[in-house]
């Protein structure tokens, strides 16, 4: 935050919460770990921003608690670029799908798509998947969808931010570079 830093992001809830009333109120958080529809209160309360909605029953309950907040919740949609059964996200069908419901949850705004592709260590292995998502962006956006703008591409994080910048990305998520591994 001294450094100029104001956007944040955090893979639990709880961890969030805590760390939230130590930075002054114009940090803004986002929701970057898996969410159980149980917590969407919490997020929408908390956060500004999910960057991993990935199913309907989702959509549905952060749907909900943004009503009751009477606002409108900003998500980006998460795809399981990798097809890998250890990571969440939506495929890139299940993806446009829900992109192409969202008139179905008013006061939810799409901003855009997140990934984590499979691990590699040559960062330009993983171009292909940063590439995949960059194009289902550029589909998902001819669509022309009320509630959806791909205006924001979440893909990219210390080991290989670089190519994920060169492919289009306009959030990294860099923590372990900067705070050094999760103990």
């Amino acid at each position: 935050y001294d450094a100029g830093q104001r956007l944040f992001g955090e893979n639990y809830v709880q961890e969030a919460l805590d760390k939230m009333s130590l930075l002054p109120p114009d940090a803004q958080w986002h929701m970057i770990g898996h969410l159980q529809s149980n917590k969407a209160k919490r997020v929408v309360e908390g956060f500004n921003a999910l960057h991993t909605l990935d199913r309907a029953s989702l959509a549905k309950a952060l749907n909900r608690a943004a009503a009751a907040q009477e606002v409108k919740f900003e998500v980006l949609l998460q795809v399981n670029v990798g097809a890998e059964k250890s990571k969440a996200g939506a495929t890139a069908d299940d993806a446009l799908e829900l992109a192409k419901r969202a008139g179905d949850w008013p006061h939810l705004y799409i901003r855009g798509l997140m990934a984590i592709p499979p691990y590699c260590p040559d960062p330009d292995q993983v171009r292909p998947y940063f590439q995949e998502l960059r194009e289902l962006s550029e589909r998902i956006a001819e669509l022309k969808l009320e509630g959806v703008e791909m205006a924001e591409l979440s893909m990219g994080m210390s080991h290989d931010f670089e190519v994920a910048i060169e492919e289009g990305a306009t959030l990294v998520r860099v923590g372990s570079a900067i705070f050094g591994e999760r103990s």
